[in-house]
């Protein structure tokens, strides 16, 4: 028999650059940008982004394709714009049901839950309607709410602890509002609630589960009712039960019945760990406060079942400096499977026990 001749694996060659297919409108198009004096990487972006609605306005789309497109970014570039003021402040995201009334056990919890996120220095995001929106912008005050409001037509207006506040954002599309939901916010917190607050419940656990998101703390709460005892016993006994998610999955998301546990997982997250960001294929954990050696060294042993090798400590990449992504902040870096993210967040739980 012939020898087979062995299968190359395809390379990959440089990246295409993006275009109009036309140079001379490229051309114009880059000096229009080089105008705005941007940062490079700004003016990329930006370029990208005139190539992107030049190449759009030449494609067969629907004229409902093209309404959705444009009103989702100026959705996005609002919101955007508002949230850059605050991004020196962390956030809590807060979810559950407009029809929950004022002096029901959860509407109290989700005020104080407020209030106490509010004392400790962060902001808290809403959906700006009644019910838990509503208490959640009463305790945390004006002057620490945002409301991130889905306009409907049966649904009440933008409850009045928010209503009047520029950092009130309105939006048509549940998509870009779930993007805000989920991109600006640090940590989560759900009270019980209808397919709203599931959708949001499962989305974040999603994208945590599937390493589309950062991890961060997902807590779900509520007043002695067994609305969440019931969601996890589901996830314990159906999806674990039948391997459709990994045992440590359900790691992913805290139960309690009180705010003081609630606030305390939230700020215990961030107690050494600060955030992440993959650089060249690897996940670097940028640290609050620097760790014995001693410790790295345990954490590369007990999690070499996600690990390609040991725990090491890093400087901050040139990617980072030039996005001025916390710069300062110790690294370490992991080479970690990009798969298993409820044992990753086991890992970011040790790093923050007491043992520094």
């Amino acid at each position: 028999m012939p020898k087979e001749t062995p299968t190359r694996k395809p390379t990959r060659g440089p990246r295409r650059a993006y275009s109009t297919g036309d140079a001379e409108l490229d051309r114009r198009l880059n000096a229009l940008v080089e105008e705005l004096d941007l940062t490079p990487v700004d003016a990329r972006s930006t370029y990208e982004l005139l190539v992107t609605a030049i190449r759009m306005a030449e494609e067969p789309l629907s004229r409902l394709d093209r309404k959705l497109i444009n009103a989702s970014v100026k959705e996005m570039r609002y919101a955007f714009n508002v949230f850059s003021k605050y991004r020196d402040r962390k956030k809590v995201s807060v979810f559950g049901s407009a029809r929950t009334p004022t002096g029901d056990p959860n509407y109290e919890l989700a005020k104080e839950l407020g209030r106490r996120m509010a004392e400790a220095g962060w902001m808290v995001v809403t959906g700006a309607g009644p019910g838990i929106m509503s208490a959640a912008n009463e305790g945390a005050g004006q002057e620490s709410s945002f409301g991130v409001n889905i306009v409907l037509p049966f649904e009440a207006k933008p409850n009045p602890f928010i209503a009047s506040d520029p950092k009130l954002i309105n939006f048509k599309y549940f998509f870009t509002r779930k993007l805000m939901f989920m991109k600006e916010a640090e940590a989560f917190v759900l009270f019980p609630g209808g397919f709203g607050t599931l959708d949001e419940l499962f989305e974040l656990l999603t994208l945590s589960q599937t390493g589309k998101s950062d991890l961060h703390p997902i807590v779900m709460i509520d007043a002695n009712t067994g609305y969440w005892p019931a969601i996890d016993q589901m996830l314990q006994d159906v999806l674990q039960t039948h391997g459709y998610i990994d045992r440590e999955d359900v790691g992913l998301y805290f139960l309690t019945e009180s705010v003081d546990n609630a606030v305390a997982h939230i700020q215990r997250f961030y107690r050494v760990y600060h955030s992440q960001r993959y650089v060249d294929g690897k996940l670097i954990l940028r640290l609050n406060a620097n760790i014995p050696d001693e410790k790295v060294e345990r954490l590369s042993q007990e999690f070499s079942d996600i690990l390609r090798g040991p725990i090491q400590r890093v400087g901050t990449s040139s990617s980072e400096r030039q996005d001025g992504d916390v710069p300062d902040l110790p690294r370490l870096k992991l080479d970690f499977d990009r798969s298993h993210f409820g044992r990753l967040r086991q890992l970011i739980d040790r790093l923050n026990d007491g043992d520094t």
